[in-house]
């Protein structure tokens, strides 16, 4: 038969074609709809045929299948890989899932012996070694992605170590911090992160393939064997375990739900930071858009839609926890839906860390309107409260409450701190002496935060190189 018309007819098949001669009907079309995953689990066709690959080898070597079958079979597994990747392979929703796709293709390609493949093995523990072997590649590639982002930020940081920003808390300005040293924040956020997929990926790389439904075989299988042919650790140790759990998936997508909340936060700044009100960065056109009634717009949609994917992420977390938290050990057809939940976080993790990463490296500060903004809202009244307890030795509540008096008078007066005359300091309280000008003003401010983790010049500039050893 052409393999257009094999193609065609292996579309058109009955969905009980290999799982059993129990149901001599066909499924009504609703229960094919409901039941059929093939347009989410394709994604898994590599890992899949990989597991197989791995099976069938160990099946011969143990004596279980006769080498001549088990190359006959890993023949085939690899023309269907082949046809795959090429696209020249058609899935069909009658047969299910990708496992059912791969075997029904392979039996048309070397007939009889195909059947053996499945020995010793259940879809249960097969789709979880599919996963687990995904979400490995997965952890790594955010890895990967994380690490470019950081790249970029420090770059910034090095560049901007000395580029006075306000600090804020409550978004209301609190203390003058440096540009680089907001960089380096979310370098620091990022590298947890990078830990957090790491754990995920350590976690979850034990084989569950020869757990088989769900107690094991009674098959003289090696699972040592294949776990190590698959790269794992090792095997899983409990076969109940193996195919009932999938919390390997929800690890994954809590540090994609927690990263994603990261790049939200620096996304939201981003949207401020471009606004000309704050003017304090730009972005190019090459992650801005227009407006299409508006000709002076340019919206940072990019930053926004980074923002928007955060909810995707959580929300897949929340999907996988609600499918798992009441099923019954061991394996349950709500399971099936892990997959949507985890592509779909995984794909908006990686295109919001692609985009961010071109943001900060594309980003333009505006040191000029930093600086500027820096100076307001009395924001080295606290190193005015320090020198207070440091040279006048007063208790810092009693100092504190002198330099609200201070600020009062400087609002009363429409000028900063720095600005006020001596003798009116002094009206508040004698013990002020010319020396405080020497603390005032933003770049005495930023000089003076020389603590580990500070934000003085040089500090920033260490943590640059610092985090560039450790991390890139």
């Amino acid at each position: 038969m052409p393999d257009s018309k094999r193609r065609k007819a292996r579309a058109s098949a009955p969905a009980n074609q290999l799982w059993g001669g129990r149901y001599a009907a066909g499924p009504a079309a609703v229960m094919t709809a409901i039941n059929a995953s093939i347009d989410v689990d394709r994604r898994l066709w590599r890992e899949d045929i990989q597991g197989s690959l791995a099976h069938v080898a160990m099946l011969a070597r143990q004596g279980i299948v006769r080498p001549a079958d088990a190359a006959r079979i890993t023949r085939g597994l690899k023309k269907v890989a082949a046809e795959i990747e090429v696209g020249r392979f058609a899935f069909s929703t009658a047969l299910e899932d990708i496992h059912m796709n791969v075997e029904a293709r392979l039996a048309e390609l070397i007939g009889k012996p195909a059947g053996r493949l499945h020995t010793a093995r259940s879809r249960n523990d097969q789709v979880a070694t599919d996963l687990a072997l995904w979400l490995r590649a997965a952890c790594a590639r955010a890895d990967a992605m994380i690490r470019e982002l950081q790249r970029a930020l420090v770059a910034q940081a090095e560049a901007h170590a000395g580029t006075i920003m306000p600090g804020y808390t409550h978004l209301q300005p609190a203390q003058p911090v440096t540009f680089g040293h907001h960089m380096l924040a979310y370098v620091e956020m990022l590298g947890r992160d990078r830990g957090r997929f790491a754990d995920a990926a350590r976690r979850g790389n034990r084989s569950p393939l020869g757990a088989a439904a769900l107690a094991g075989t009674s098959f003289p299988i090696d699972r040592h064997a294949t776990a190590k042919a698959l790269g794992f650790d090792g095997p899983t140790d409990n076969s109940l375990d193996s195919v009932a759990s999938r919390d390997f998936g929800l690890e994954f997508l809590a540090a994609c739900s927690i990263c994603s909340t990261h790049l939200s936060r620096l996304a939201e700044e981003l949207v401020i930071w471009t606004n000309p009100l704050f003017g304090f960065v730009s972005l190019s056109d090459a992650f801005t858009t227009g407006s299409s009634i508006m000709p002076q717009k340019r919206n940072p949609d990019a930053a926004e839609l980074v923002r928007g994917k955060a909810g995707a992420t959580l929300g897949a977390f929340v999907r996988l926890t609600m499918i798992l938290k009441g099923l019954p050990l061991t394996y349950g057809k709500d399971m099936q839906d892990d997959k949507p939940a985890i592509f779909e976080a995984a794909d908006a993790i990686e295109l919001s860390l692609a985009a961010m990463a071109g943001m900060i490296a594309d980003m333009k500060a505006n040191p000029a309107r930093m600086r500027a903004a820096a100076g307001g809202g009395f924001s080295t009244a606290t190193d005015l409260a320090d020198w207070l307890v440091r040279a006048a030795g007063l208790p810092f509540r009693e100092a504190h409450h002198v330099t609200g008096r201070l600020v009062r008078l400087a609002e009363e007066r429409g000028c900063d701190l720095p600005d006020l005359p001596l003798a009116a300091m002094r009206a508040i309280d004698k013990r002020i002496t010319k020396d405080v000008l020497g603390v005032l003003g933003v770049d005495n401010s930023v000089r003076s935060r020389r603590s580990h983790g500070g934000t003085a010049p040089a500090s920033v500039l260490r943590a640059a190189r610092a985090a560039r050893r450790k991390w890139l």
